[in-house]
């Protein structure tokens, strides 16, 4: 099937992910993380909704990423290569992984994403690339004492990760936003159900916000016990970080439904 696809595709200059990805010298998950990272840009997707990718697209990032005086392919896997945990990545940063811990628990260091493992645990995913560039340009918070701040949080038992990375995610979702109505789809799933319902009082427009809600990210579990525990990670948790989605949602409505009361018609056009 998926072999098909990519031939049908690749006759109106477009490709599925499979071809996409071989033809950038990416495996399936560095490949993923590409285009999560806004790195490779999809194409219109093919009549069931697999993602398709322009070759004009694919020769740019070819021009782009891996010019064969920066290593070629390699330089663009050097961009999405990930490490998991903190050991791995305290070793990445050369410190321990107490130390790593408490730097990524204070929001210093942000992940770009998770998998559960089979303890229902956890793990978060960094960018091999930006902790290499956070070593290089924070070289005092590897070494010596925590600063009052970080203190602070950690007396209080706080773990920014959840957090961070749902503001990473969300930001990478709205660049590749095409409408107000996507826009508001992405902010309306990050609100826990009881404030999307105060926000958005209309059953009408809450089903278009469900329509156009983005899928879990690469790598979101399947099985349901792991899926549980990743899914919380999708939702604000915190009264400060919910009023920001909300207010920004309220902003982005008010875009949609203008454009609606413009058209005549509800949703995006």
């Amino acid at each position: 099937m998926m072999q098909m696809e990519t031939v049908v595709a690749a006759g109106d200059g477009l490709v599925g992910s499979a071809r996409a990805a071989g033809e950038l010298g990416l495996n399936r998950t560095e490949f993923a993380r590409a285009v999560q990272l806004g790195i490779v840009r999809a194409g219109p997707p093919a009549r069931g909704g697999a993602a398709r990718f322009a070759r004009a697209e694919l020769d740019r990032v070819r021009s782009a990423e891996c010019p064969p005086d920066a290593g070629g392919a390699q330089a663009l896997r050097e961009r999405v290569e990930t490490v998991a945990g903190a050991a791995a990545a305290a070793r990445a940063l050369g410190v321990g992984p107490s130390r790593f811990t408490r730097l990524a628990r204070c929001g210093h260091l942000i992940p770009v994403g998770y998998r559960v493992n089979r303890y229902r645990a956890v793990v978060w995913l960094y960018l091999a690339a930006e902790l290499k560039e956070f070593a290089a340009r924070e070289p005092v918070m590897l070494r010596g004492s925590a600063p009052p701040g970080d203190r602070e949080l950690m007396e209080a038992k706080a773990d920014l990760r959840p957090r961070t990375w749902r503001g990473r995610h969300v930001g990478l979702l709205l660049r590749r936003t095409t409408g107000p109505w996507e826009r508001a789809a992405v902010l309306a799933a990050v609100l826990p159900e009881g404030e999307l319902r105060a926000a958005v009082p209309e059953w009408a427009e809450r089903l278009v916000l469900a329509a156009l809600a983005p899928p879990p990210p690469y790598g979101h579990p399947q099985v349901p016990a792991a899926a549980a525990v990743a899914s919380a990670l999708l939702k604000a948790d915190q009264p400060e970080e919910i009023h920001w989605y909300r207010t920004s949602l309220d902003f982005a409505l008010a875009g949609a439904r203008d454009q609606s009361n413009a058209t005549g018609e509800r949703g995006p056009t």
